[in-house]
Parts: structure tokens; sequence; C-alpha cells
């Protein structure tokens, strides 16, 4: 088996919906990190084994494909989109993982895209012809109604359960804030779209603005509030994943070994709660202490969830998200896992030899994916 090296990553800044990207089609967002990877190896485009990207939004189709033709891939090249949800850009590095292990490919692009501002409408086919189509926001991702909680009430559930208060939630929304202004992404990890080259949303956030929000679940104790939930957002990112032969060959400079991914189901009703297990296997699989991680991406699509996660994978907090996460950014959902991956990257290059990283999500439906790098 042929170890997987990611070799470079790149990403769109994250706008929130109907914002910068508002007008720009969903493959369009993803054919810039494209290019832009292939410019960073010095490779053609005819030696890209394959693409994958995830993507949860864009109502079927292969967008994949549409992306890898308009960032000029040849023909021949292979594209492929998955969806689990949130966790689905983070899942098409692991599969990318996989197919340079098993010596099926040697050089992958892998990825997650998605447009709130140019998702497609939804609309259930009716029964009769006599009746109009009935519109819906999402799907079901439980076959029970009573275990598939909007996202946020079951943040709010989440929060009341492990009694993570309002105050918390909002202070780690606070910092988040912090954290990414102080350490704004460059130009190495965003591709300018459309003019835009910072992620857009990244705000100074203030106690006295959060006080004054109402709850959009949950009570006053532990409510959740617009400060402490991510936006829907519009990006696209992408890495060059490649066996280590092929790391060599190209002389990268700091190449980072996956040394390994664990994707686990939980409770539906619960879903913030399933990158726990994921982290906790991995972790257990290669001997290594949480308090070992060097660098974290953990995903804040709740304040409250990134809590829980933080807290019960035993992260130290301050090796967890230290740019910023998505409450500061957005959540552009089959996008947001890629984003963690490329973070952790650009994060874990000033790491000393030997140094691990952990990217860890969770995904609508009860499902967490990790991914663990090392230097």
């Amino acid at each position: 088996m042929s170890a997987a090296c990611i070799v470079a990553a790149r990403r769109t800044a994250v706008a929130p919906r109907n914002g910068a990207f508002g007008m720009v089609e969903v493959a369009e967002l993803a054919e810039a990190p494209i290019r832009a990877l292939l410019a960073d190896a010095n490779l053609a485009p005819e030696q890209i084994d394959e693409v994958i990207l995830g993507n949860a939004l864009y109502g079927g189709g292969n967008p994949a494909r549409l992306a890898a033709l308009r960032a000029g891939l040849p023909d021949h090249v292979p594209a492929m989109t998955i969806d689990s949800q949130c966790c689905a850009g983070l899942d098409a590095v692991m599969l990318a993982a996989d197919r340079i292990a098993s010596g099926s490919a040697q050089i992958v692009i892998a990825g997650g895209l998605e447009s709130f501002s140019r998702s497609p409408l939804r609309l259930r086919r009716p029964s009769h012809a006599s009746e109009p189509p009935e519109p819906y926001d999402r799907p079901p991702f439980a076959p029970w109604p009573a275990r598939d909680p909007d996202m946020i009430e079951a943040a709010a559930d989440l929060a009341a359960t492990h009694h993570i208060t309002r105050a918390a939630q909002e202070a780690f929304a606070i910092e988040s804030h912090r954290k990414a202004l102080q350490r704004r992404a460059g130009t190495g990890e965003i591709v300018a779209v459309n003019g835009l080259s910072h992620d857009a949303f990244t705000r100074t956030l203030t106690s006295a603005l959060c006080r004054r929000l109402a709850p959009l679940a949950g009570d006053a104790d532990c409510g959740v509030t617009r400060a402490t939930v991510a936006v829907e957002a519009d990006a696209a990112a992408a890495l060059l994943v490649v066996s280590q032969t092929v790391a060599e060959r190209l002389e990268a400079a700091r190449p980072l070994r996956i040394a390994g991914h664990a994707r686990r189901g939980g409770d539906p009703a619960m879903p913030g709660m399933a990158p726990i297990a994921a982290a906790q296997a991995l972790l257990a699989a290669h001997d290594i202490a949480p308090t070992a991680i060097a660098v974290a991406e953990i995903m804040e699509a709740f304040s409250a969830q990134a809590i829980a996660c933080i807290e019960g994978i035993g992260l130290a907090s301050g090796c967890v998200n230290r740019g910023g996460g998505a409450l500061a950014r957005g959540h552009p959902i089959g996008a947001s896992g890629t984003i963690l991956a490329v973070r952790l990257w650009h994060e874990m290059q000033d790491e000393p030899s030997g140094a691990k990283g952990l990217a860890a999500i969770a995904a609508a439906g009860g499902l967490g994916s990790a991914l663990l790098l090392a230097s």
C-alpha cells in the first residue's frame, strides 16, 4: 500500500449567501482552486487521475465533472461528486487517500464545492395532477421524524443536554472571530474569485451585540442565536492528494502524510456529537493521545457543537482552530470539510517534523468524519 500525501491545498474565500459569490455558479467556484493546485505543483492537467468533490445542495447531476472540465482537465479524467452532507468535503479527501493507498490512482484532486446562493429550488412531485408541487427546504436525514430534528433545534438540544450555556457559546463565537481577524488566511491559501480574496463574514464580535440577539431555538440559559450559528455560505476548496512516489518526484517542499481517517455514525437526533466517536477511534487506532495533537480544525457549525466536540475528544483548546472557524467564516456545507483540511494543511506547514494534525466534522443524520495528518 502506498502512503497518501497532500502536497498542495487551496480554497476560495467563504462568502455569505447572496454575497460576493451570489451570481457565481458552483462549478465556477471550484474551477479556481483546481487551477491553483495545478499551478502550485507544476502539473499538467492530463497528469490528474481523478477528481472527487463533495456537495450537498446541487440537486443531482455531477458538479465535480463540470468543475473539472471548466478547470481545463481533459475529457479522459473522470470526476465524481459525493454527498454525505456536511461531511462530504472531508469524506472526498478520505476517499482520495484510499484510491492512492490501493494503487488505483497516483494523483487525485479532492475537495468540496457549495453554493447556497445558486442552489436549486426544491419541490416534491404531487400525488395527483390536480395538486401543485410541494416546496421543501431539506430532505429527511433519518427515517423517523422524531429523530430528524432541524439542525438549529438539534444544536439547542445538545447545548441543553450538556449544559453549554449561552454565555459560553457566545464567548466561543467571539473568540472565533478574534482569531480569524488576527490570523487572516493569505493568498497562498485563498485564490481570488470575483475579486474576493478574504473571508467576507469575519468581524469584531462583541458581548454587547451577542446579548441583544433573541434565541433562534432553546431557552434563555442555553439557547442558540445568530451569533452562535454559522451563516449559510458559498465556497469551494481542493487538495492535491498524491502517492509518496509522486510527492518525491514533485520535490514538494512540505508534503503532509494522511496518517489515517475514520467515519462513524451516531444518534440522528444528536448529530453534533458524531465526530467525537470518529476522532476517538482514529486516535486510538494510531495510539495517539488527544493532547499530542499539535493542530486541530474542528467544525464550528454551532458553538455548542464545537465546544462539545473539543471537550469530548479531549483536545487542548490552544491547538484548535487557531485561525478561527466556521462561526467567523460561514458554512458552505459540502465544502466545509475540505476547508478544514486546507486550513489544517497550511497551519501545519510551520510545525516541526513528526507533528500530528486532526480535522473533524459532523453531518446531519448523525455522521462524523475525522482525518489525521502527519508532518
